[in-house]
C-alpha cells in the first residue's frame, strides 16, 4: 500500500511497516489525546523496534513515497 492509502488505517489504531525494511522494524504507530502539565500533546508517530522499545518515527521522503507498507497484527 501507498503512504497515503494506510495513513486513514494508522488514525484509526492499525500497526503498520513497511515490507521492505529489515526486520529490526516492528511496527509504527499513531499517538495522540495525550497531555503533559494539562497541556494537549500534539500527536506523533511512534517505532517498536525488537531491541530499543519505542522512539518517534518521522517518515522520510522514501517511506512517504513507498508502495509496500501494510498492516500488523
Amino acid at each position: 500500500m501507498t503512504f497515503e492509502a494506510i495513513l486513514p488505517e494508522l488514525k484509526n489504531g492499525a500497526k503498520i511497516i513497511r515490507e521492505g525494511w529489515g526486520g529490526f522494524e516492528l511496527y509504527v504507530t499513531l499517538v495522540e489525546g495525550e497531555q503533559f502539565d494539562g497541556s494537549p500533546v500534539t500527536p506523533y508517530f511512534l517505532i517498536k523496534t525488537a531491541d530499543e522499545g519505542f522512539s518517534s518515527f518521522a517518515p522520510t521522503v522514501c517511506d512517504i513515497l513507498a508502495d509496500d507498507w501494510k498492516i500488523v497484527e
